[in-house]
């Protein structure tokens, strides 16, 4: 009897041992080879972080949270490039509209157009009609009275002449008819400057991208009027510190922007803010618009043509810590999460490249990192 309580005993006692100890899955490993499988001493069954930052996640707790995750082998991909820039207009495809000459504005035929209004080239948006100083305006009607009256005088002798002919030589009714034609063409030039106006017209078809006109303004020369964009055919000015990136591009696309490709068109070579610009030809998915704005600051993600080994993850894989570090969380248990350092390089806006910090056999979660990361 006596030796059966003692069994019992012992029974229980590493029972409670066991219920008092939480042990990870075997077969986990750091990048560097150690074990990430050791117990942790806990009395705790519930969703916490646990004292050596891992967090304890029970079943029904990582189905509310939608907790995936899967391994991630190391696989090589393409190095990128992370490049701050802005959209700006292609020069082919947009167009300014500025006066030749100071005047007071009039609406076109259609009224002043305003911003985000479709144009085709060669509509009329405005006119400029000038006005000259007094003074110069007043020598200007003189002088006009002085051909009209001229043209008179010359309009009569050449009736005069006409009338005579055949007893007047030929060659005097003829100056006197191409001195009255100079005399007209002069009376008409003179006429047409007072009061001219100038019509502004679209250089190209597309957008009102930014539009300060009011009709009765007074604009001097080279006021811009009018901006004028196609919005399909964009551009985005990166730049960068390399400069041989240029010549390993392959590809390139938008951080944060769906649905827009980017291809290069060229790299200047000359330095500009001690950075070397590069410019790429956005392009949209099919007949969806860019949703892009000129002015608008992106960044590039651009893929070059040198290889990196490492685990290739979703962005939302990584998170930060409380000290602003990457790290991912890793499956350590079947209720335990491990987060772990790691360095990591953007492939493109969805896709990330870890470098250091995972091993071959690591079982990464995937998505629900950030509520994860929210547990204290």
């Amino acid at each position: 009897m006596i030796k059966c309580r003692l069994q019992i005993a012992t029974v229980a006692f590493f029972l409670v041992q066991g219920l008092a100890t939480v042990h990870a899955s075997p077969g986990a490993h750091g990048p560097n080879g150690e074990h990430l499988d050791g117990a942790v001493s806990t009395g705790a069954s519930g969703l916490m972080r646990l004292p050596d930052s891992s967090i304890n996640v029970p079943k029904l707790a990582q189905r509310r949270m939608g907790i995936r995750t899967q391994l991630v082998p190391l696989t090589t991909a393409a190095v990128s490039a992370q490049m701050p820039g802005q959209v700006v207009v292609d020069p082919n495809a947009g167009g300014r509209v500025q006066p030749l000459h100071g005047g007071r504005l009039e609406p076109g035929p259609s009224g002043l157009p305003v911003a985000g209004q479709t144009v085709r080239k060669g509509q009329v948006l405005a006119y400029v009609r000038h006005h000259a100083e007094p003074y110069a305006e007043a020598n200007q009607r003189s002088q006009h009275a002085e051909l009209r009256t001229s043209r008179t005088i010359a309009e009569h002798r050449v009736k005069r002449l006409e009338s005579l002919e055949g007893t007047v030589p030929r060659k005097d009714i003829e100056a006197a008819r191409a001195e009255l034609a100079g005399l007209q063409q002069r009376e008409r030039a003179i006429g047409a400057s007072l009061g001219s106006r100038e019509a502004l017209v679209a250089p190209v078809s597309g957008v009102i991208a930014t539009a300060s006109a009011l009709n009765g303004q007074v604009v001097d020369a080279k006021d811009l009027l009018f901006d004028i964009i196609d919005p399909q055919r964009l551009m985005v000015e990166a730049s960068t510190a390399d400069a041989g990136l240029a010549a390993k591009l392959e590809s390139a696309t938008l951080s944060g922007v769906e649905g827009v490709t980017l291809r290069v068109v060229g790299a200047a070579r000359t330095l500009r803010d001690g950075r070397i610009p590069i410019t790429f030809r956005a392009q949209g998915s099919g007949t969806e618009a860019i949703s892009l704005a000129v002015g608008q600051p992106v960044t590039v993600l651009a893929q070059t043509r040198d290889k990196l080994q490492g685990a290739v993850l979703p962005a939302e894989a990584v998170v930060r810590n409380g000290a602003n570090e990457a790290v991912v969380y890793i499956k350590v248990g079947a209720e335990r999460y491990l987060p772990q350092q790691v360095s990591v390089m953007p492939l493109d806006p969805k896709t990330v490249i870890v470098t250091k910090g995972l091993g071959g056999d690591n079982r990464v979660v995937v998505q629900g990192a950030s509520l994860l990361n929210q547990i204290r």
